[in-house]
């Protein structure tokens, strides 16, 4: 029996692109996957990182534990719009792979032993019926023959160096544009795919000062045949609209 797979990259809530956003939930509901697959730096968590308080005083607990509240509930309300989604679709399977923007969650917790904070905790993850695949470089998901995981290299061969590293077929987020590598070999052929974000493109440039990036909005559709093997479709999300199925998906309304 052939499973499918909606596979969506970094959505930074709130800093996420809502009209990709809609385009995703659309997409759920017009497929209607066995699987979902989340691939981490679903929140942009800046209050949590030490990055954030580099330059500026760190308030006091009293101030600090309300503001992280409030940013978690912001996520929350954030992967609530997927979860209905998929609760319309009917898919039960759902996977959480942990961002390096999720580890800042758990330094915090753990330092300020406040467990609620942890990833898992936080997003209530068991509660919305996913399985948590903490950040690790060396135990992946793995669905078939394609692993999952957030993603740790950068630089302009990205795809290759993940391709590299793992020496399996493998998807990935982390960097926020589309790349994919394929090297052929005797026991067959692998790749390696970057999946782009979700995250507001427009707003990152404005806040990298004018600098120009190379980001895509995007997201994979993944069929599964029997034997492991499958086949990636990359939809690509051009100014809050894509073509699926011959079928335009405008994210411009919800």
């Amino acid at each position: 029996m052939i499973k499918t797979a909606i596979v969506t990259p970094d959505k930074h809530f709130p800093l996420h692109d809502q009209k990709a956003i809609n385009v995703v939930c659309k997409a759920i509901k017009k497929i209607k996957p066995d699987i979902y697959i989340d691939l981490g730096d679903t929140g942009e968590w800046e209050l949590f990182s030490n990055h954030h308080w580099k330059n500026i005083e760190r308030p006091p607990d009293h101030i600090l534990i309300p503001m992280l509240d409030r940013s978690v509930k912001v996520v929350n309300n954030g992967m609530n719009q997927i979860d209905r989604a998929l609760n319309e679709a009917g898919t039960k399977e759902r996977h959480f792979v942990q961002g390096n923007h999720e580890v800042w969650l758990d330094t915090f917790a753990v330092k300020s032993t406040r467990p609620r904070f942890l990833t898992e905790n936080a997003l209530k993850l068991k509660q919305r019926g996913y399985e948590y695949h903490p950040y690790n470089r060396k135990e992946l998901l793995k669905i078939g023959k394609l692993n999952f995981t957030h993603g740790h290299k950068t630089g302009m061969h990205h795809a290759k160096a993940h391709l590299i590293t793992y020496g399996e077929s493998v998807m990935y987020g982390h960097t926020h544009d589309l790349q994919r590598h394929t090297h052929s070999r005797l026991g067959g052929t692998i790749s390696a795919w970057s999946m782009g974000c979700l995250k507001d493109i427009e707003k990152d440039e404005d806040w990298l000062r004018g600098n120009l990036t190379n980001w895509n909005h995007g997201f994979a559709i993944i069929d599964f045949f029997p034997n492991g093997n499958y086949v990636v479709q990359v939809v690509e999300i051009i100014k809050g609209k894509t073509i699926l199925w011959g079928e335009e998906i405008n994210g411009n309304t919800a």
